[in-house]
């Protein structure tokens, strides 16, 4: 890795000639209690991140705007990740969380309708069961939400993919986008059954993928670039460019490297791509599907 720190050293964004909106940014003032998830080997994620932090960095890495999505599941969480944007234009849109599961779920929804930054929802459910997506009270809530135009992010581990598969089959008209690629175990380079599985949803026109946490699925800090090279080869082949979009997991990515260096690996993975590829996975894919 130490040679990819020294050749993206000097880089101050190699895609300065387009417009780009990272798809997956958390905030959140830290909480020893709540936030019990940041483990002790996570000493760097233990502090205070908001946007005042992050706002530098964007501006060295030609980034011009961003979504933030929920770290933790309550509606305080959604309140103030509104909040933030009202201070913050570049904060383009916000995914937030309210329990799908809840009987008024409708009510919550048409509550939240009132903030437009509000573009889609979100649950942590790589920490549920396996089945957890096919649950009829979860599915209630996923039918709640096309009426208002929400997206619906998906949070999952690969092994959890055929129950999002089959979830999205139910919900032709539902935008979802799954997260960080259904985190593929880049660590013991597995991905054939990976592989399989993000075919298949892929064959859904109405699921996107982020280009995003990554890093946290190779060992962290001792990765080399290649590594992630053959999980981006499936994804694009899957997925195309019009469905893929740009984002850095910031700050959980500071675990394993720089946000200089996530970005300038996908720009040199994607040098030989045309424009408009570029600008639709950097940018306008992202401003597409959340209606930013």
């Amino acid at each position: 890795m130490r040679k990819f720190y020294q050749a993206i050293d000097e880089h101050e964004g190699g895609t300065s000639d387009i417009h780009v909106i990272d798809s997956h940014v958390h905030f959140w003032k830290y909480d020893k209690v709540r936030d019990a998830w940041i483990t002790n080997d996570m000493k760097v994620l233990q502090q205070d991140y908001v946007p005042a932090t992050l706002a530098s960095t964007l501006k060295r890495n030609g980034v011009d705007g961003v979504v933030a999505v929920q770290a933790d599941q309550s509606e305080t969480e959604t309140r103030f990740l509104t909040e933030l944007a009202k201070t913050n234009s570049w904060i383009k849109g916000v995914v937030g969380w309210v329990d799908l599961r809840a009987g008024d779920v409708q009510e919550k929804l048409q509550h939240f309708s009132q903030y437009p930054v509000i573009k889609g929802w979100r649950h942590i459910v790589q920490g549920e069961p396996d089945d957890f997506l096919l649950r009829e009270d979860f599915q209630r809530g996923i039918a709640a939400l096309q009426p208002y135009g929400y997206t619906y992010d998906i949070l999952i581990y690969h092994h959890q993919l055929q129950a999002a598969i089959d979830m999205v089959a139910k919900f032709p008209e539902q935008k979802f986008v799954i997260d960080h690629c259904a985190k593929p175990d880049i660590k013991h380079k597995k991905i054939d059954d990976w592989k399989t599985a993000i075919n298949a949803i892929a064959q859904h026109n109405n699921v996107y993928c982020k280009l995003s946490g990554l890093f946290t699925e190779a060992t962290w800090k001792t990765w080399s670039a290649a590594d992630f090279y053959p999980y981006l080869d499936i994804v694009f082949k899957a997925f195309g460019t019009d469905r893929l979009m740009f984002g850095s997991d910031w700050p959980v990515m500071l675990l394993s490297g720089m946000y200089v260096q996530w970005k300038s690996l996908l720009e040199k993975y994607m040098e030989n791509f045309q424009t408009e590829e570029r600008e639709n996975v950097f940018g306008l894919n992202a401003e597409r599907f959340y209606n930013l």
